[in-house]
């Protein structure tokens, strides 16, 4: 899929040369000469990158910068400045705003395409890094890294114990864990207890969980499984 960018630039010179050696690198491009339509454009047809200019009319790069990365809909999208080289402070500063990159003027066309595909493949790799440390399932997201599970109502309070249990659960939904398994995983082998120990806690998990904990279903005489997410080629093949 072909990368979308937006130039924030008012020198119509600037603007030409960049858009014709993006497209020349299958770059989709498009175009604004100042803060304020950079600022629509941005949350009307959201980029996969801003290239903007600091040295702009009406709203200048910096503030246009702030106000992208305090903005929900437009903190995600990576900006690479554009900027002179007597501009050193305000290369600092839109980098502690949260720039992802700057190029200074004059510029080679290569350059700009080498930092834009640089910044696109961190972000893709930051992205993907993520998505395995989270596991989405039932409308709930599971992130591993900070031991939380979140819904959109906010986080749910688990124990270290609850969430190993919705965690093993989630890595392998329709899977039946036996209550001798789980004991073995969550608990460790040296573990000692009794059934109804493992009962209780996926009791209370379930409670907490509220709709999700309505899909770890039991299975009578074997032990317990997170019910699978039936994806939409599925639903219809049933019905």
């Amino acid at each position: 899929m072909e990368a979308k960018i937006l130039i924030v630039e008012d020198e119509r010179d600037i603007v030409e040369l960049l858009r014709y050696n993006l497209r020349q690198e299958d770059f989709k491009v498009d175009a604004v000469r100042n803060g304020a339509d950079a600022l629509q454009r941005a949350v009307d047809n959201p980029p996969d990158l801003i290239l903007l200019d600091l040295m702009l009319p009406e709203i200048d790069g910096l503030i246009v910068c702030r106000l992208l990365k305090n903005d929900p809909r437009t903190k995600n999208i990576p900006i690479v400045m554009l900027t002179a080289k007597t501009e050193e402070s305000d290369r600092v500063t839109g980098l502690e705003l949260g720039a992802d990159d700057y190029i200074t003027k004059p510029f080679s066309p290569r350059e700009v395409v080498l930092r834009i595909n640089a910044v696109l493949r961190r972000l893709k790799a930051s992205s993907e890094a993520e998505e395995e440390n989270q596991i989405q399932t039932h409308g709930v997201t599971i992130d591993l890294d900070r031991h939380q599970v979140l819904t959109e109502d906010g986080e749910i309070d688990l124990t270290a114990t609850e969430f190993k249990i919705i965690t093993l659960f989630a890595r392998s939904p329709g899977r039946v864990f036996s209550r001798d398994i789980l004991m073995d995983v969550i608990w460790g082998q040296e573990y000692y207890g009794i059934d109804r120990t493992v009962d209780t806690h996926v009791s209370r998990l379930r409670r907490k969980l509220g709709d999700l904990g309505k899909h770890i279903e039991t299975v009578y005489g074997v032990g317990y499984r997170l019910k699978e997410v039936k994806s939409q080629k599925q639903k219809k093949k049933k019905s």
